[in-house]
């Protein structure tokens, strides 16, 4: 099946895969793009899974401000070069991520930090099972996930604080 260059730049540009891997996707799905769009979403979950075992020391420590000056979150995130530390992808993921703890105030990054026998809900609790505040059918971790698809590399939120007056 020949695909159209336009369908692959438009999914492309949804997706932020590669030329290759939207070609792909659109030929497995037909040329129907939300099909192609469900097949790399599976794809880069099966691909950030293989990199979760990969080391992440690189990375950047992004501070956020909330407008007024009473809420400051800083938050590190990791990555394995610092060539992808330095991405607009990654930066603004970071800023999301503080942003994100800013707005939730989230206790814990993962589930397996909540101490056993806690009566705390988890996705309230744990800033990667939270829904996303920008877009809220997608949770945090979906959001990593994204983005480790489009730099290639893995990704982990190592640790987050959050700062509000009078608290």
């Amino acid at each position: 099946m020949k695909v159209p260059t336009v369908k692959v730049k438009e999914l492309r540009d949804q997706s932020g895969a590669g030329i290759m891997d939207c070609r792909n996707a659109l030929i497995e799905a037909k040329g129907d793009i939300k099909k192609a769009t469900q097949i790399l979403k599976r794809k880069s979950l099966f691909q950030a899974q293989k990199k979760a075992k990969r080391s992440a020391s690189q990375g950047i420590v992004e501070a956020y401000v909330h407008t007024g000056g009473r809420i400051g979150v800083m938050v590190e995130v990791n990555c394995e070069s610092d060539f992808v530390a330095r991405t607009k992808e990654f930066k603004e993921l970071a800023h999301h991520l503080a942003m994100q703890v800013a707005a939730t105030c989230p206790q814990f990054i993962s589930r397996e930090e909540i101490p056993e026998g806690a009566d705390i809900e988890p996705e309230a609790a744990c800033l990667l099972l939270q829904p996303y505040i920008k877009n809220p059918a997608q949770t945090v971790q979906d959001i990593i996930v994204e983005t480790i698809a489009k730099v290639g590399e893995n990704i982990k939120v190592n640790r987050f604080a959050r700062f509000e007056l009078g608290s």
